[in-house]
């Protein structure tokens, strides 16, 4: 072979898939960080209405007798009631760092490939959707553990 002979590059076709490095602007990083906010998010505010709004609800509609069924199967509950504060404000937190990263994976990349594409952008629509939901439980879940205790004493004393 002569020293000035070089081989011809090889068409994009037959290149091998790049892996490592070379792919973190691709925006999957963002995206499963987006997803796990959301689900976390999802958790927690969960984790509000357990503690405070379904052993309200359960008494507001006159089943005292399923709340205490369910506090003997689950006793964690009565610690999580005594707990709010502490529940509503890490879930609170939790919100909020969910929210930051919804908002900063607004406009990551999404892949090129159009099947690809299409799902990145059907996953993040998803994860605002439950993000979302996770904000609305947890007002419902603070209305509960808040709102009607303060509203009921207000009108209990005045």
């Amino acid at each position: 072979m002569s020293a000035g002979r070089t081989t011809p590059p090889l068409p994009p076709s037959s290149r091998p898939p790049q892996t490592g490095p070379s792919l973190a602007g691709d925006g999957q990083a963002e995206l499963r960080q987006s997803a796990l906010s959301a689900w976390l998010s999802l958790l927690a505010s969960g984790g509000t209405l357990v503690c405070c709004a379904l052993p309200a609800l359960l008494v507001m509609l006159g089943a005292g007798a399923a709340l205490s069924g369910l506090v003997s199967a689950v006793p964690q509950i009565v610690w999580l009631s005594e707990h709010k504060g502490w529940v509503f404000g890490s879930a609170s937190v939790l919100m909020l760092a969910g929210g930051w990263l919804q908002w900063r994976n607004r406009t990551a990349p999404c892949p090129l490939d159009p099947q690809l594409r299409a799902a990145c952008l059907r996953t993040r629509r998803w994860s605002l959707g439950v993000y979302l939901v996770s904000l609305l439980l947890l007002a419902v879940g603070a209305a509960f553990a808040f709102v009607l205790p303060w509203l009921m004493g207000a009108k209990a004393g005045g």
